[in-house]
């Protein structure tokens, strides 16, 4: 039998797409030395300025967080074919952030804290004494209060670089009875960047009294690319049996219940669309995800994964892992079309889904969950990354 060669219209075809694939191949396959650089994002209305940071590694992935907050606002990463999209929902001015995050609503890209989530009543009990926090949602205290950490400007405390990563790191110092919280709590944030495309999370924090922390990162991720709609399509695994069920209020009923059989079970991989218009009354509660899954139960030293998120027709991904005990997963059921982002799309229900590693909602009031309580000499430390990657050529379409 004797062989064909290919003929020259199908030699030019195949270098052709080769030359297209090479900037993706390149862009992923070849390690460069991490940069950071600094410039100014804006001047809020008391005059206070806010700078932003650009962590780039030189293989096609970016990320740019703002003392504003310290609020991630883009993570630029290429597709498949190179094609460079900014994976997180966000703005393109300070402006943006400061008018669309009426009071206890969005948090694009935030850091969210002194306690993120829901508390019952406002309240808590700690040692004896009841703390009052601000009602943002209802009847309820939501992401640490009217004024929590995402609405203030933090300091620049060390910017390092190596060859393999850059990091900055970001502290405020949240006063003793700020927004009905106990302690003076100095806390550090550090986002970091390496040559493997993760994006890591560093959370510290130490107070001078008896407190409660929980800190979480917002940001609203659309592997598809930030304005190119719903996440629906994009497939979810989370690395968890059991969750917290919710109460109409999102409140946490206290029990711990199997997802087995549930819209909750991503055990294995699936569309997240699959379980959004399901019938059950957790679903029915949120008018989507807004669910805390248990992927460790107890706080651990070393990040251990959490979940996988892919995007098919792109072909990014992602992995999170963390230290943390719980994650909420939230398909940004509030967004309602009031909001655009950079590429002019109004952003709506579905638009993405934010993946919060932290531990469960209304901690302070249920004892049998993993606690929250700092105490003087005692250093509150989680980690969270994130691991952005891509398939390989051939799977998928443009």
């Amino acid at each position: 039998m004797r062989a064909t060669l290919p003929c020259k219209s199908h030699l030019l075809l195949l270098a052709t797409w080769l030359l297209a694939a090479l900037p993706a191949t390149v862009a992923w396959a070849t390690p460069q030395p991490v940069t950071i650089t600094r410039a100014p994002f804006g001047t809020l209305a008391d005059g206070q300025t806010v700078e932003q940071f650009t962590l780039a590694n030189g293989r096609g992935m970016s990320v740019r967080v703002m003392t504003y907050g310290a609020i991630i606002t883009a993570i630029d990463v290429p597709d498949r074919w190179g094609h460079v999209a900014d994976v997180v929902l966000g703005f393109p001015t300070l402006e943006g952030y400061v008018v669309n995050n009426p009071r206890g609503s969005l948090y694009f890209g935030a850091t969210v804290g002194r306690v993120a989530n829901r508390i019952r009543g406002g309240s808590f009990t700690l040692d004896g004494r009841t703390y009052h926090i601000p009602q943002t949602e209802g009847t309820n205290a939501l992401h640490g209060g009217r004024q929590g950490f995402d609405r203030h400007v933090w300091s620049v405390e060390t910017i390092t670089t190596t060859p393999q990563a850059a990091s900055v790191t970001l502290m405020r110092v949240s006063p003793d009875g700020e927004e009905g919280f106990p302690g003076t709590l100095t806390t550090h944030v550090t986002f970091g960047l390496n040559t493997r495309n993760e994006l890591s999370l560093h959370y510290r924090a130490t107070t001078d009294r008896p407190t409660v922390v929980n800190l979480t990162n917002h940001s609203y991720f659309n592997l598809g690319g930030e304005g190119s709609g719903s996440v629906e399509s994009e497939i979810l695994q989370i690395h968890a049996d059991t969750f917290t069920p919710v109460d109409a209020q999102s409140l946490p009923l206290g029990t711990i219940a199997p997802v087995a059989g549930t819209a909750l079970d991503f055990r294995m991989p699936r569309r997240i669309g699959a379980g959004l218009r399901d019938g059950g009354q957790q679903m029915l509660f949120q008018r989507g995800y807004d669910h805390n899954w248990i992927v460790g139960g107890t706080p651990t030293r070393a990040p251990i994964p959490a979940a996988h998120l892919s995007d098919p027709a792109s072909g990014r991904n992602m992995d999170v892992l963390t230290t943390q005990p719980g994650l909420q997963v939230y398909t940004a059921n509030a967004l309602d079309g009031r909001y655009s982002g950079p590429a002019g799309h109004a952003y709506r229900q579905t638009d993405a889904v934010a993946l919060e590693a932290e531990h469960y909602p209304d901690s302070p009031n249920h004892p049998d969950f993993p606690t929250i309580t700092l105490r003087p000499g005692e250093t509150y430390d989680q980690t969270t990354i994130y691991r952005l990657g891509v398939e390989p050529m051939g799977h998928g379409t443009p």
